[in-house]
């Protein structure tokens, strides 16, 4: 750029730190022509505080704008794996020996052909194939095999709740439960509370969660008469299933959060706080959770997607009509369109869950940057 009587201007220097530099030149040089050298700092300051108010919005739009472009990055990549998962999805059933009217006993012949007329199941693949994407798109998963009347919409709108809320009480559990022994075992390390919270941690790691779901009717139902043994009603009957359900994750976030904070604990920003007289509980929760978290939080994304649709054993074995045990009654019966439909909607709860995560990511810590994101 050519010199101009800009240059001579004080504090023009302060220009280059923009990148709308050109746009405060042009203003500049319209003003030099009016002999801009006699004017006041008061003018120039004005233009200054402009070009501060003018970065800024820049600044927000453009923000807006990559924030927006990575959403639609992210929406797309998760459609092409949903599309994916359900092309897969569909030929591993399509090809697998077997079909779903095989156990039925003493049917003619004329109906067994009705009933693959009526399926479409005596069209070519590619013709099922067709039809099963367009069902995907119109939000039409198709009608059950096996449960005569209803579809798999129904199936998946009348489980979905009842595992939503078994998950949603187990994810509590295991959130408040992993955080409070995480902190615990951080903070008094290597002494007989961090022992105990690791042995707990260990436990819920080791025993598989059938055993623990036995153990915990053996216990609390049949011989202390504290809890329903199985069945699904009241709040009492969510007791023992969300706390076998939690049992895993609440050991997993135990460690996590363990680990973590130690790092954390022996940073300098810490040992200055605990210089100036704060107290430990006070910079846990103000400093050192906030940056030990970031882990649980990509954690999070499956830990949320496995537990809030249900878990297949715990819901058998309690007897909970969640969609986890539509799924396993449906692979029983090779109910093939609850199959695909259960599955397509497990991928979709995983993939929207890692994609807010990564949300979360950015929004909890500075140092993640959507611009950064946008331009891999």
């Amino acid at each position: 750029m050519a010199k101009s009587k800009v240059f001579q201007i004080p504090y023009t220097y302060a220009y280059a730190n923009f990148q709308n530099f050109q746009f405060f030149s042009k203003i500049a040089a319209k003003s030099a022509k009016s002999d801009f050298r006699e004017q006041s700092h008061k003018r120039f300051s004005l233009f200054f505080l402009w070009g501060l108010i003018y970065n800024q919005i820049k600044y927000m739009e453009s923000d807006s704008a990559l924030m927006l472009k990575y959403c639609l990055k992210k929406i797309s990549f998760l459609l092409i794996a949903l599309f994916l998962v359900a092309t897969l999805t569909f030929f591993l059933m399509h090809f697998a020996p077997g079909d779903p009217f095989q156990q039925e006993q003493n049917i003619p012949e004329e109906i067994m052909k009705s009933m693959y007329s009526h399926y479409g199941l005596d069209q070519p693949w590619y013709v099922q194939y067709g039809r099963y994407l367009k069902g995907i798109i119109t939000f039409d998963l198709g009608p059950s095999f096996k449960y005569e009347g209803r579809s798999v919409n129904d199936i998946i709108r009348e489980g979905f709740p009842v595992s939503f809320i078994l998950g949603l009480e187990a994810l509590c559990v295991a959130l408040f439960m992993g955080l409070l022994l995480g902190s615990i075992a951080a903070t008094r390390r290597m002494k007989w509370q961090d022992h105990l919270s690791m042995i707990v941690a260990v436990l819920g790691i080791s025993v598989p969660n059938f055993i623990m779901a036995t153990f915990l009717q053996y216990l609390f139902a049949m011989k202390l008469d504290l809890f329903p043994v199985a069945r699904w009603g009241s709040f009492a009957h969510t007791v023992l299933p969300a706390l076998a359900l939690a049992a895993l994750p609440t050991a997993f976030i135990a460690r996590l959060i363990r680990a973590n904070m130690v790092e954390v604990l022996q940073q300098d920003y810490v040992q200055t706080a605990r210089a100036k007289g704060l107290s430990m509980r006070r910079v846990v929760l103000s400093h050192v959770l906030k940056n030990s978290i970031l882990p649980v939080i990509s954690y999070l994304a499956p830990l949320s997607s496995a537990i809030l649709t249900g878990s297949f054993i715990i819901e058998k074995i309690f007897g909970i009509p969640g969609l986890g045990s539509w799924f396993v009654t449906s692979i029983t019966n090779r109910d093939y369109t609850v199959i695909l439909g259960v599955t397509l909607f497990y991928s979709a709860i995983l993939m929207s869950s890692v994609f807010i995560v990564d949300l979360l990511y950015a929004m909890i810590d500075p140092r993640i940057q959507i611009r950064n994101k946008v331009k891999r």
